[in-house]
């Protein structure tokens, strides 16, 4: 007999708590604040491959899969076309960046957070195949998998998998003649090979707009790639700052340049690791003297052999507050940027005003940073074009009264912008309302077609935005 099966809120309920009850265990703000931002959309694709290997997607997917949600982030209602195409493309596991970060942090201590997390995945992954049906051999085979992957990660950075606290539930497999059958196993443990030089450039180029700075970095990677060649043949090379300004509006791609150099810098042998660490302010600063430089020094220690990125640095220094613990962190950040020259690449990002003021607050500040990439505003062309880019990502196609209408608006929505304009953030908030007032067009209809449920209209256009973000 199996277990009785949860609906959608009683999943929702067992959900919620195991994941507030691991984050119990974080002690440190800042991973706590990472776990969460990061469970929602790691174990919904979980889910999806969960039930990738046990059969067809059913209705019954649907609504366990719209229970599955911490209580502050609740995304639009998925449908089954959405579910079904995620479960599609969701058999290939995937750690999650937080789990990649605590190994390094936990890196020859003996602790139990990525022991106790595997457990995690373990118990959610299983109570996800067990709320749709029995428990198939090919998903129990699914989820070893998935945690061999965590397993190897965590012993490679010196972990021990300690015995789980508690046993995991129980679900009994269902006994069937598929379990008998030789099985294609997901391909998921080796590990992808890393991106090359001329791969990640690719996807640099792929980018919508951001003209200068591709030219920027490309010029950049010549430059360090002679620096590397110059070094190797025991020539001399002039003292150079791997450390970057970028200088723009939220929304104009600054995090995703960030990410590509700290792959570029892996390639060509300037960074070790290449991995990205973005922070802001909250995870910096504590509110107690000498607490800051403690959080700091943890998140210098995640970043060593990879990029540091700090969006709105200059929330660090803020005017006429001369004993702000900001200030803490960026003695900090200064002295890491010394000792760490070869093994650490900070960015520091924000709006060009405040962060000229953020670089004059320091004496330090500005001698440590030569390099500054100006990301300039979209153009009306170029956000459409990361719209209709959203839109083919997504499967779903305006009709062509919308696809009339939709150079106009956005050459009104780029000449009347404000001066903190979102950009690409607000062309993806504008695509996400769209969904949301498509989903309750279509949701009316008695017998939904494929075609009803890709076509984006010019009324669901404007239903969207009638909607507060």
């Amino acid at each position: 007999m199996s277990n009785a099966r949860p609906t959608a809120e009683q999943l929702h309920k067992k959900y919620q708590s195991a994941l507030q009850a691991y984050a119990r265990q974080l002690a440190d703000p800042l991973l706590r604040l990472d776990f969460l931002q990061e469970a929602d959309p790691f174990f919904r694709r979980c889910a999806l491959g969960v039930w990738c290997w046990g059969g067809s997607i059913t209705e019954t997917h649907v609504a366990l899969y719209n229970g599955i949600y911490a209580p502050d982030s609740q995304p639009p209602r998925a449908l089954y076309f959405e579910v079904a195409s995620g479960a599609m493309a969701a058999p290939t596991f995937q750690p999650p960046g937080f789990f990649r970060t605590l190994c390094a942090l936990d890196q020859g201590a003996n602790r139990k957070r990525c022991g106790q997390f595997i457990q995690l995945c373990q118990v959610l992954m299983t109570l996800f195949a067990a709320a749709a049906g029995d428990v198939t051999a090919k998903q129990e085979t699914y989820i070893r998998q998935c945690l061999e992957v965590l397993e190897s990660m965590a012993q490679e950075a010196g972990q021990p998998i300690l015995p789980p606290d508690v046993p995991a539930p129980e679900f009994h497999a269902a006994d069937t003649s598929a379990a008998q059958e030789p099985t294609e196993a997901p391909q998921d443990a080796p590990e992808q090979p890393e991106p090359t030089v001329e791969e990640l450039l690719a996807e640099l180029d792929s980018l919508v707009g951001l003209e200068d700075v591709k030219k920027d970095v490309r010029s950049l990677i010549n430059l360090m790639k002679i620096r590397k060649l110059r070094q190797e043949q025991e020539l001399p090379v002039p003292p150079l700052s791997l450390h970057l300004v970028f200088l723009g509006n939220p929304g104009t791609g600054k995090t995703t340049v960030a990410r590509l150099l700290a792959g570029l810098y892996k390639a060509i042998g300037i960074l070790p690791k290449g991995q990205l660490i973005e922070v802001d302010r909250s995870g910096l600063v504590a509110g107690f003297v000498g607490q800051t430089a403690l959080q700091t020094q943890k998140v210098i220690q995640s970043a060593l052999g990879g990029v540091l990125f700090i969006d709105e640095a200059y929330a660090l220094a803020p005017p006429d507050a001369a004993n702000d613990f900001g200030r803490e962190a960026i003695d900090t950040i200064l002295k890491a940027m010394e000792d760490h020259r070869d093994q650490l690449m900070v960015v520091v990002a924000g709006y060009e005003g405040p962060m000229q003021r953020f670089l004059d607050s320091n004496p330090g500040l500005e001698s440590r940073f030569n390099k500054y990439f100006h990301f300039d505003d979209y153009t009306g062309a170029e956000l459409q074009a990361i719209f209709e880019g959203l839109c083919k990502k997504n499967q779903y196609q305006p009709d062509e009264e919308l696809k009339h209408f939709l150079p106009a608006f956005f050459t009104n929505l780029y000449q009347t912008r404000p001066a903190n304009f979102a950009n690409g953030r607000e062309v993806r908030n504008l695509f996400e309302k769209l969904i949301s007032a498509q989903s309750d067009r279509v949701a009316s209809l008695e017998a939904p077609t494929r075609e009803d449920l890709m076509t984006l209209t010019k009324a669901d256009f404007e239903a969207a935005e009638q909607m507060a973000y």
